[in-house]
C-alpha cells in the first residue's frame, strides 16, 4: 500500500493513518459526524478564524474509506449540508423575467450585496434557488468557505448572482503561473478563492455587465473574506467552458 504524501491539503503518511485507525478503534460507536469533529480536534485542524474544519476532516475520512484503508460506520443521517437533496425552491416573490435591454449606465449604480450577514437568509435562499433553476451546472449546497453575492440594478431589479469558495486543490496552469511547489501550495491555497458560480439572468441583455460585476466583486471581496474568515485573500480563479 502506497500512501499519498498529502490528503485534503495536509501532510499525510503512516503516522497519520495509524492515528485515524486508533481513533476508530477507540470510538467504535461514534457517527461519521462525531468522528470528523474528533479528528479535527485531535489535529487542531482549524481555519484562521479558529473554526473547526470538521468538513475537511470528513472529506479526508471518506477518501481513506473509499480506498479501503479504513472502514467508517454506516451513515446514520443525511449530510448537514443540502448536498444530494432537492434544490431550494424560489421564494414567494417570483423574479421579473421580462426582457431587460439597457446600457450599463442605465442600471447604475449596480448593487452588489454579500449575503453572509445575519438577517439575509431569505435572500440567500433566493440566490440558491435561482442558481439551481437557471445555472447550467445547477446548485445543491454550500460546502466549506464561501461568499455569495446578489446583484441588483439601482432600481432594485435582480440581475444575477455569484458564489466564491475554496480554490481547486490542483490546477497545473495556475500552479505554474504562481510558481509554487506542492508544499507551498498546501500552505497557501487558502489565499486563493474560486468563482464556483456566476450567473446573469438570461433575460438581462446589458453589454459589459459581466465584466462590471466581476470588477465590483474584486474590489470588495478581500474585505468580505477577511471579515468572515479572518484570512487574507490574494488571488481569484475561475473556470470557463469554451
Amino acid at each position: 500500500m502506497t500512501l499519498p504524501s498529502i490528503i485534503q491539503g495536509r501532510p499525510f503518511g503512516a503516522e497519520q493513518l495509524a492515528a485515524i485507525q486508533a481513533l476508530l478503534k477507540h470510538c467504535p460507536d461514534s457517527s461519521r459526524y462525531k468522528l470528523s469533529r474528533r479528528l479535527a480536534t485531535l489535529w487542531n485542524w482549524r481555519t484562521a478564524s479558529g473554526q473547526l474544519k470538521d468538513m475537511a476532516a470528513r472529506g479526508l475520512l471518506l477518501k481513506l474509506h473509499a480506498r479501503g484503508w479504513i472502514k467508517l460506520p454506516e451513515r446514520r443521517r443525511a449530510s448537514p449540508t443540502r448536498s444530494g437533496r432537492a434544490p431550494a425552491q424560489p421564494g414567494s416573490t417570483p423574479l421579473d423575467e421580462t426582457l431587460l435591454e439597457d446600457s450599463l449606465c442605465g442600471l447604475e449604480p449596480v448593487l452588489v450585496e454579500e449575503l453572509s450577514q445575519l438577517g439575509r437568509h431569505v435572500r440567500r435562499a433566493q440566490l440558491e434557488a435561482c442558481l439551481a433553476r437557471y445555472h447550467y451546472l445547477g446548485y445543491h449546497s454550500r460546502v466549506g468557505q464561501n461568499l455569495q453575492y446578489w446583484v441588483r440594478s439601482a432600481q432594485g431589479r435582480p440581475l444575477g448572482c455569484a458564489v466564491f469558495g475554496a480554490a481547486a486543490w490542483q490546477c497545473a496552469v495556475r500552479d505554474q503561473w504562481i510558481g509554487w511547489d506542492k508544499k507551498q501550495r498546501a500552505q497557501r491555497l487558502s489565499w486563493v478563492a474560486n468563482n464556483t458560480r456566476f450567473l446573469i439572468f438570461d433575460w438581462v441583455r446589458v453589454p459589459h455587465l459581466a465584466s462590471h460585476i466581476l470588477g465590483r466583486i474584486c474590489q470588495q471581496i478581500v474585505a468580505d473574506w477577511q471579515a468572515k474568515y479572518r484570512q487574507a485573500l490574494y488571488l481569484l480563479e475561475s473556470f470557463v467552458e469554451r
